[in-house]
């Protein structure tokens, strides 16, 4: 027998579809974010095999890609748009939720100030839902008046931001912190351009460290400080970073 969806009610209106509904509020499932250009995406395969990747992960089957380019150009057309902020979320049943949104502005991130917390995301190599924690972290170092939170073991050792990567510069290479993390897509796409390399990253290592940057689907930043240490925007650098990211061609959706 097939269970009836339940009857749910938003301001006391039962909602159209509550199997729907159901699953979007479950917080189960996992999305991947995208700045889309002239209905084209950077590091588009990279997208479409994060999002079968976890799918099969999460649900037990794939997601086929044409599946998904179609969904967004749909909401793309429904929208009017050709430049948009583009999340694709996928939930139980395979449910896949398209939000298009105004584009974020292009060029360089402005210099950001960071916070760390001690707190690592539940299956980091997931860009999963329900992210309390760091949504909780987050939040609290804006109202702290910081840009982001760094999330920390409790022995120190640094894993990501709460939506971005990070990464050091020692003066001869781009250092990832090598703790369990989400390959973010910006991070896989400059990786292989800049010689970076992966090790492990303490607070204590810090004041070792030239300078800093985060990465994520909005932008590339440098950093001016972690808590007390404080981190020059290495220009030179930071030139090197933003013309590799400007180099990675638009795949077309």
């Amino acid at each position: 027998m097939t269970t009836p969806p339940p009857h749910i009610e938003i301001d006391g209106a039962p909602v159209a579809d509550p199997a729907l509904l159901a699953a979007l509020m479950s917080g189960f499932g996992h999305f991947t974010a995208t700045q889309v250009r002239d209905g084209r995406v950077k590091g588009l395969d990279l997208h479409l095999a994060r999002l079968d990747r976890s799918t099969r992960e999460l649900f037990g089957q794939g997601l086929e890609g044409e599946r998904v380019r179609a969904l967004i150009l749909g909401a793309l057309e429904a929208a009017g748009r050709r430049d948009a902020s583009v999340r694709v979320y996928v939930y139980p049943g395979i449910r896949i939720a398209v939000t298009v949104g105004a584009p974020a502005p292009d060029g360089p991130g402005a210099p950001q100030r960071l916070t760390t917390v001690e707190y690592w995301r539940p299956a980091p190599h997931i860009k999963h839902l329900g992210g309390f924690g760091q949504s909780y972290h987050r939040e609290a170092a804006l109202r702290a008046g910081y840009d982001e939170a760094v999330l920390t073991s409790p022995y120190g050792e640094i894993a990501e931001g709460s939506i971005t990567n990070i990464a050091f510069w020692d003066g001869t290479s781009l250092v990832w912190p090598s703790a369990p993390c989400l390959r973010g897509i910006t991070m896989a796409l400059l990786e292989p351009r800049l010689g970076s390399v992966r090790r492990p990253v303490t607070l204590a290592d810090l004041s070792g460290y030239r300078a800093a940057l985060v990465t994520n689907s909005l932008s590339v930043a440098p950093v001016t400080a972690i808590d007390e240490v404080a981190f020059a925007v290495d220009e030179e650098l930071m030139e090197r970073v933003y013309s590799a990211y400007d180099a990675v061609e638009w795949d077309e959706l």
